[in-house]
Parts: structure tokens; sequence; C-alpha cells
């Protein structure tokens, strides 16, 4: 089963692309499902379904939190967050509703302060998880928040595994043990294993969503516009997406005007155009870079989404723009001669050009990186192997992080460390 998600900077016509790869999917045969984690919800619109309440016109209608089929092989869902909310956090949330009950907390306000934050992000996530595993699918395109968003998205499911991995099972057990202490000294009633359970679930249901995302059938696709601001977010996408272990595999450069014409305002937008997609192209390169020109009228319905993909995708030659990329993993070891040493490999495209090699900032703490790039952090948990040598070096070379692991004699129980990559 294929997995690909589209981002990019909001307005660059990211929904209408994952739209139009659905529906040239679903034109090949493939059974395909369009996925939206946007909150904004724009499929329905771009298939010229109208998502709500509408005025009674014979194509309108409410658009359900299963899949609905909008053509053959071709269907598309929006995440209701409330009902996953409700069967994937219930348990919790009675919990911390009891716990503000007993602390005088307004019910009203005690359902809205138990609400997680980035709660949508999340159910997205189990959603996806559940039309993966379901085995209904060929092809699951999922139209992605705008980049901020979306690298939330895809890093927390790492981050809150750390979280659950360390800190869950220590507070489990103190407080089974010390209960009713815990409860008498603070006045309000104490987890029970029920809660713990559901944070259980909720962590192996996570796990399984960053398996199935970094895994080779998975991969990223970036929509970006011929624009110096936007082409400048899609850079760092591509690093930061690279950081958390997740493939891009091309990108799609939108809303381009087509050469032609004798107006000066037209011309001089296709000249600046141009320069931008030169600069694209020597910004991801190893990556297809596909165009899609502007049509005379707004592409709307199946049909039109499909042509648009067909245009776009048919500038990559002989590139198979739905085939699973035969691109390099982001993370991998390499052994380093016969004595144990090891090289860990963190692809960062791009990273000393647009992010800045100070920026990228390393640390050790047991058998956990702390990789730090610009503002985004991830902690990698080392394999066993690795995690019994010491780090012996790192630098950026090569559009990507190299540390450099050797077998010594001693290395403290736990090392911590944070330095700037030279």
């Amino acid at each position: 089963m294929r997995i690909l998600l589209f981002t990019g900077k909001g307005g660059v016509g990211k929904s209408t692309v994952s739209a139009g790869t659905a529906a040239m999917a679903a034109a090949r045969g493939m059974r395909t499902l369009v996925l939206s984690t946007d909150a904004a919800h724009s499929l329905g619109d771009a298939f010229g379904i109208v998502d709500g309440q509408g005025s009674g016109g014979h194509n309108e209608r409410m658009l359900g939190p299963e899949p609905e089929k909008v053509a053959e092989n071709l269907y598309i869902q929006h995440v209701d967050a409330q009902r996953r909310f409700e069967q994937s956090w219930a348990e919790v949330q009675g919990y911390l509703l009891t716990v503000l009950d007993t602390i005088g907390v307004d019910r009203i306000a005690a359902e809205e302060l138990t609400i997680i934050p980035g709660a949508e992000e999340v159910f997205a996530l189990l959603e996806l998880r559940r039309m993966a595993s379901s085995g209904e699918w060929d092809m699951i395109v999922v139209d992605c928040a705008p980049t901020a968003e979306t690298l939330r998205l895809l890093a927390l499911p790492e981050a809150l595994g750390w979280y659950l991995e360390r800190i869950l099972p220590v507070q489990r057990k103190m407080v089974k043990a010390l209960k009713p202490v815990l409860t008498k000294a603070a006045g309000v009633p104490m987890p029970g294993d029920s809660v713990f359970d559901a944070m259980v679930r909720l962590h192996d249901e996570l796990a399984d969503v960053r398996a199935l995302l970094s895994g080779p059938e998975a991969s990223v696709r970036i929509v970006l516009t011929p624009e110096r601001v936007v082409l400048a977010e899609a850079r760092r996408s591509w690093t930061t997406l690279s950081l958390y272990g997740y493939r891009v595999d091309g990108v799609v450069a939108n809303r381009i005007f087509p050469a032609g014409g004798s107006d000066d305002w037209r011309a001089g937008w296709v000249k600046a155009q141009d320069d931008v997609l030169a600069d694209v192209g020597a910004s991801f390169e190893g990556l297809p870079v596909w165009r899609s020109f502007y049509r005379p009228t707004e592409p709307v319905g199946v049909p039109d989404l499909r042509e648009v993909a067909e245009a776009a995708y048919a500038w990559s030659g002989s590139i198979d723009a739905l085939a699973v990329p035969d691109a390099v993993a982001p993370f991998r070891v390499d052994k380093d001669g016969d004595d144990g040493t090891a090289v860990v490999h963190l692809a960062l495209p791009g990273v000393a050009r647009w992010v800045g090699r100070e920026q990228v900032q390393l640390g050790r703490n047991g058998d956990e990186l702390a990789i730090t790039v610009g503002a985004y952090r991830r902690l990698l948990t080392l394999p066993a192997a690795l995690a019994r040598l010491n780090v012996s070096g790192a630098r950026v070379e090569g559009g990507e992080l190299r540390v450099r692991f050797t077998r010594q004699e001693t290395r403290p129980e736990t090392e911590t460390s944070e330095s700037e990559m030279p």
C-alpha cells in the first residue's frame, strides 16, 4: 500500500494537487482514499462537494466521518476529531473531569480543559492508522495542514512515545504503590489502571503511525508556488522532515504562469517565476520537480483535477509519480572497520545553506541523541549496539549529519553534552 502526504505553505494549492494525484491514481485502477488532516478542510470544495448544509443544490451533501465515494475507486474522508476523541481519550478525560469536579471547576469549563492541545492532529494520525490497517486501499493520499502544523503532526508520535516509554511507567508504579497516601495528601482521586492503560494504548497506536509513515512505502511531497518566500519555507521543510526521518520524494511547483501573451504585467510575472523555478531545481537537487500551470478556469471536480495532475507529472519524463520512491532512508548506520566503530548518518539536506551549521547542535544523554536544527529538536533513541559506544566526533557534511561512535574502555552511565557542529 502506498501512502503519500502533501504539505506546503498555506495557499499554494496543496489540496488541489493532492486531490488531483488521488484522482489520477483512481483512474489507474488503484482503490484510493484522500484523507484530510487540515482543520480548514477544503477537499470537498475541490471535488465539488459542499461539506455542510447547503442551499439544496443537487450536488450538495454532508461529508461524513467515514470514506465517501466520489468516483470509481476514489473516496474522500474528513477526520471527525470529536468522534475519534471520544473513542481514544474517554478514559483519560473521565478521570480528569473527576479531578476538576473535586476541586470545584465548572463542568463546561472542565470539559474544555480536558481536551489536549493539538487533539485534532493526534486523532488525524489515529484515523490514518485505522484506514491503513483496514487493508481496503491501494493508495492513501493525505492532504496535510500547512507546513508548520504538518511538522508538529509528524514529530508527535516519537515525542509522545518518549514520554510514555520513560515517564509513564514510573508514574504508574508510584501511584499504584502509594495511591491511598497520595489521594489523601492531594485531596483528589489518583488515576486507576484504566487511565494508564488508555495512555499505553495511545502510545502503541502512535508507534504504529510512526513506523507506517517512516516506512519505505510512505513519502512526503512538498507543494510550492514559484515565490521567494514560499521557496525558503519549502527548503527548510525538506531539512526538517528529514530530521524526523521522513522521506521527501519530490516537489510540485504549482500555479505557474504559462509563457505567451503580450502584456507587460504577465510577462513580468513569467520572468520572475522563471528565476525562482531555476532556484527550485538547484535547491532540491536529486528530487523530481513537477510543474503545474495556471489553467483558464479553476479546476473543480474529478475530471479537472485528474487533468491537472497528469499534466504536472508529465514533467517528470519516465518517473512514475505514484510508484514507491527509490530513496535512501534518512537515517542509517554504517559499520566503519572491525573495531566496532560505526557512523550514524542522518540526512539534513540543505542545512548548511539554508539553516546554517551553527544552528545544528548535538547532545548525548545515555542511549539518546538530542539533535537540534534551528527551532526543531529530535530525541533519537540509539540502537543497543550504539548505546554502548561513545560519540567520538560529529560533523555536517554532504547534506547529512554524521556522528561517529567508537568503543572505549569506560563510559559514564549518563553522559550529557551539547555542541555545535563544525
